[in-house]
């Protein structure tokens, strides 16, 4: 496997991102709502890194899973959102990669009242967005490659790994893919 981001170059993104957000957000009441599976790994890190009072939520929404390694369609739970009424929301995620899932996000919350809504991600595939929507926080931006690591997984597996990395086919097929 080659590595895109040492776990190093994560480490210090995240700790400047939780400055950011600690500063724009220090007298406001703030939920930073992580996208379930892939953003608790970056969602930990994160609020360890800010100093402001923050409440998490999370949420569920995927259009990939398993071995599929392209888009499919969204499907948001949100039934594990609290109260967001009045509340400056962060919606948190691995990686903007079309940009769709972003978007159903957003409408999705509209239901809940936020008073502001705003997005946060580790990765932002540029290439690839095809949305009119770009994420206000993110860390790196990077190339239409396929990536792994830090919360991102292939067929449930990699999530552990403290670097973004790029899998080789031999990794898929240890991971139960096809190469």
């Amino acid at each position: 496997m080659r590595v895109m981001i040492t776990e190093q170059e994560i480490r210090e993104r995240v700790r400047e991102l939780g400055e950011k957000i600690s500063t724009e957000y220090s007298d406001r009441p703030l939920t930073i709502l992580g996208v379930l599976t892939g953003s608790v790994v970056l969602l930990a890190d994160l609020i360890r890194a800010t100093s402001v009072p923050l409440r998490v939520a999370l949420i569920q929404a995927s259009s990939y899973g398993g071995t599929r390694t392209s888009p499919t369609a969204l499907s948001v739970n949100s039934s594990l959102v609290p109260d967001l009424t009045g509340r400056d929301v962060l919606i948190l995620d691995d990686i903007f990669d079309t940009g769709k899932t972003m978007v159903g996000l957003l409408e999705s919350l509209k239901a809940f009242h936020p008073r502001c809504v705003r997005t946060a991600v580790l990765l932002w595939k540029t290439d690839r967005t095809c949305v009119h929507l770009e994420p206000d926080y993110f860390c790196f931006k990077i190339p239409d490659e396929f990536v792994v690591g830090y919360g991102l997984d292939y067929n449930d597996e990699f999530r552990h790994l403290p670097y973004i990395g790029v899998p080789d086919e031999s990794d898929l097929v240890k991971a139960g893919g096809h190469a």
